[in-house]
């Protein structure tokens, strides 16, 4: 079983009391991952959430000819590969280890056993999932508009 107390104010267990973390313990699996190693790769299947507990790891996306762009690195306590808990599709990046980390996943199976067996707790986990993934999409946002702006700014001048 993992301890989750030491995790509790990452934004996935956020409103979670300590019986919720001792559930949740039971489902997640820790994994360790040497420098470079790939955790999953674009367009595989998803099947899995994880939560970094040390290290950083590196999300990127392929790009033509097999070169690779860095769209974020993602540190302690970040949560990374939601989609694929909630959705199931294809990832749609590729994670990998920037340097050694250790990482506490929960898969797709396990966490719709854990809505079923106990609604309450399913719907804290969903809720903060969907936090943590429509904060995302804020910071996305934010980043495109700047690049909007900065672009017509460019051709203005």
């Amino acid at each position: 079983m993992v301890d989750l107390a030491a995790l509790k104010n990452s934004h996935l267990f956020r409103d979670m009391t300590p019986e919720d973390l001792v559930k949740l313990a039971t489902v997640f699996e820790e994994k360790e991952m040497a420098e470079g190693a790939t955790i999953f790769i674009e367009h595989m299947p998803g099947e899995m959430l994880y939560l970094i507990r040390e290290g950083t790891v590196r999300i990127s996306k392929m790009l033509a000819e097999g070169q690779e762009k860095t769209l974020v690195i993602l540190g302690p306590e970040d949560v990374f590969g939601e989609m694929a808990i909630l959705d199931g599709a294809p990832r749609s990046a590729t994670a990998r280890a920037a340097e050694k980390a250790r990482l506490l996943c929960i898969k797709k199976a396990d966490f719709e056993r854990i809505c079923d067996q106990d609604p309450r707790l399913g719907m804290k986990l969903m809720r903060n999932i969907i936090r943590v993934f429509s904060q995302r999409i804020r910071e996305n946002n934010d980043e495109f508009r700047d690049m909007l702006v900065w672009s017509l700014g460019k051709k203005k001048s």
